[in-house]
């Protein structure tokens, strides 16, 4: 028989039953939507991820203390060392450099309302190396952290959870654990993700909050929790690098492989983001396919259902010359039919949903794209094709085998 034939007669087949048809699809059509959902909000998220570490620049360098348990010494960053490395004599492939320290739960206060927030202490250079931009005022400058001014700049979602707006507040009063620091600044809106509200912010200098808002009994002078650096160009990044690490191994009194800090660069940020997206989008699709498998069995099951239905047909076609080929191929056909047809209609289904998805998570202000690659389709139709034939081998082999005389005389 030839395939065209065979096509038409499977679809005359199987619409002569829609509703058991339908029903036998439904599994195929839940197990390819639903990997078609995740491989694409998996992607989406990967995106948005990677965007985002993107945004923060190309030549950025993060130090932080190292947490290899094999390393008995361990002496801490410093301030110092954050202004060793940004003397180009030392580094001249470092463009400059800032420092970050995290006071976790302070009591911020301002109109009436009291948050407890975390407030990063930074200095001058941090906004031109994380390229922060600002909607009002100016971020910290020299004089206020040589002089530990009281001074802050806040997040929009910082000034609206205080002030219930973010505008116009220049020059007013928060208070950090009760002591009082004058606005002068509030950073433009970058937008939150997940559980990270990059707008949630409180910045105040450096100096000003070792000197009145840590609590820094047994800690070296002038520690920080993290190190930026910005090399002079994104291809200097290794040179950059390897620059910190020998000024760090001669501050700090190492040796090569026993380092006392750990160096990231957006390289390793995204490499790692895509391992770890890739392998969650794999588990989610896993998990989906499972749907696929019950589907398989699903066809199956009917397919072997119709064997019995249509025993007298088959054995009508092998007394009129019908090959045992013949059978085989239009059983198989109808089975793929029932596949194919099924992951089309799922490919619709799983990119509507993860559609409605992206819209949900705008409209919670977690804003992504879901991204329906054309590898993912591919993917769904040819493992929909490969389900139906799979499952469908052995009716269809029952089917082909049946004796032509005793098909005749089955009731």
């Amino acid at each position: 028989m030839f395939l065209t034939q065979n096509l038409l007669e499977a679809l005359e087949s199987l619409t002569s039953n829609k509703l058991r048809s339908g029903l036998t699809m439904l599994g195929i059509v839940i197990g390819v939507g639903a990997v078609i959902a995740m491989l694409s909000v998996g992607q989406g998220a990967t995106a948005t991820i990677s965007g985002s570490i993107s945004s923060i620049g190309t030549n950025l360098i993060f130090i932080i203390g190292s947490t290899n348990e094999e390393i008995t010494i361990r002496r801490p960053l410093t301030l110092e060392d954050a202004e060793a490395i940004g003397d180009p004599l030392n580094a001249p492939s470092i463009l400059e450099t800032s420092v970050m320290y995290s006071l976790s739960r302070i009591k911020v206060s301002a109109s009436g309302e009291t948050v407890t927030m975390a407030v990063t202490a930074v200095t001058p250079t941090y906004d031109e190396i994380r390229n922060l931009e600002m909607a009002e005022g100016e971020f910290i400058s020299e004089t206020q952290m040589n002089g530990r001014a009281s001074v802050a700049v806040l997040g929009v979602t910082t000034a609206e959870n205080l002030f219930g707006t973010s505008e116009g507040l220049i020059g007013e009063t928060v208070r950090l654990q009760g002591q009082p620091f004058r606005i002068i600044g509030i950073q433009a809106s970058k937008g939150g993700s997940g559980f990270s509200d990059a707008d949630d912010v409180l910045y105040v200098p450096y100096s000003t909050a070792v000197s009145r808002l840590a609590q820094r009994s047994g800690e070296a002078p002038n520690r920080v929790d993290m190190i930026v650096a910005s090399a002079v160009s994104a291809s200097a990044v290794p040179d950059a690098s390897e620059e910190i690490r020998q000024i760090l191994r001669t501050r700090h009194h190492t040796d090569i492989g026993k380092d006392d800090f750990t160096l990231m660069t957006q390289e390793d940020f995204l490499s790692l983001t895509s391992q770890i997206m890739g392998v969650l989008t794999i588990f989610l699709g896993g998990i989906a396919a499972i749907s696929l498998l019950v589907g398989g069995i699903g066809i199956m099951n009917i397919m072997l259902v119709s064997v019995t239905e249509r025993t007298r047909e088959i054995g009508l076609r092998k007394a009129l010359g019908a090959r045992r080929r013949d059978i085989l191929i239009q059983f198989l056909t109808e089975s793929a039919t029932l596949s194919v047809f099924g992951g089309l209609i799922g490919i619709a289904l799983g990119a509507g949903l993860a559609f409605l998805v992206g819209q949900i998570a705008t409209a919670t202000g977690n804003a992504f794209t879901p991204v329906v690659g054309i590898d993912s389709v591919l993917l769904a139709t040819l493992f929909s094709a490969a389900v139906g034939l799979f499952f469908g081998i052995y009716p269809a082999s029952r089917a082909a085998g049946l004796e032509p005389v005793e098909a005749l005389r089955y009731e």
